[in-house]
């Protein structure tokens, strides 16, 4: 042993023992699957300190990253780049290293990758669209979903001209959140509330969930997940699976597979959230 290092066996029996910076906390809970999407990694709203927190904490045999992982949009505007956003990739990078299947299928944000389809980045699999089949055989198919949403489609300028009203509302959000803290009422999304109330009264909802349930059925699959709306829901439809990931934008959600085959949704409670 050189003169520089210090031989842990003779530490006081109080000493803690170093652990590599990658490891999983002893806590980390494990799935058969977890499903990731609308992360926008660019964008100055994405909750990346409380994903690194659930990546930290969870783990799984498989991982999906449902479109809009990283924000092409926002980092063609201005490049975005903290090192948080960082760490969250080279997490999921390690992840894969270690023997997770981890399956990438862009979104309308992140288009551009699409161009990679059926190719790999090291040890991360681009796909347009794949299937999953859950412990208890139901087979689900997995697509982000933009290409059923009529204001992606036909109005995109509306899509951007939202993304860049939610970008300054941030700053507002923020500002009343410390007001709260400091009357001791609990923390509030601004942007979450208007984006809730304009999905409750946008007419496109219900069809959004049929276009892909009816895309589904002639898929001869059981049911679909799903991103893209940023509205984190479980639910049968006239029989059929209908499952939304949610984001990391406002909700800190993420879909789980347990090992039984039990679908779940997990809202992440970390420190970094939006205004």
């Amino acid at each position: 042993m050189g003169p520089n290092m210090k031989d842990i066996s003779t530490a006081p029996a109080d000493m803690p023992i170093p652990q590599p910076e990658d490891s999983q906390p002893a806590a980390a809970q494990r799935y058969r699957a977890i499903w990731l999407s609308d992360i926008h990694l660019g964008q100055r709203s994405c909750a990346a300190e409380s994903l690194l927190d659930f990546l930290k904490h969870h783990d799984a045999e498989q991982w999906y990253l449902v479109g809009d992982i990283l924000d092409g949009k926002s980092l063609d505007q201005t490049l975005n780049w903290p090192q948080l956003h960082n760490d969250v990739v080279q997490k999921m990078l390690r992840k894969a290293r270690k023997g997770a299947r981890v399956v990438f299928i862009p979104g309308n944000h992140d288009r551009f990758l699409l161009g990679f389809s059926r190719h790999s980045f090291g040890v991360i699999l681009v796909l347009p669209e794949t299937m999953h089949e859950t412990a208890d055989q139901r087979l689900l198919w997995v697509v982000h979903g933009d290409q059923f949403d009529s204001v992606v489609q036909y109005a995109p300028w509306l899509s951007f001209f939202g993304k860049k009203h939610q970008d300054r509302l941030l700053p507002a959000g923020r500002f009343l959140n410390r007001i709260r803290r400091k009357l001791g009422f609990a923390e509030w999304s601004l942007s979450a509330h208007i984006q809730s109330d304009t999905e409750t009264r946008n007419p496109t909802s219900a069809p959004f969930v049929e276009a892909l349930l009816h895309a589904a059925r002639r898929k001869g699959t059981d049911g679909v997940i799903c991103g893209h709306t940023h509205k984190a829901e479980i639910r049968k439809v006239n029989g059929q699976l209908y499952c939304n990931t949610g984001d990391w934008v406002h909700s800190c959600t993420a879909l789980v597979e347990h090992f039984d085959g039990r679908l779940e949704l997990i809202h992440w409670k970390g420190e970094s959230r939006a205004g």
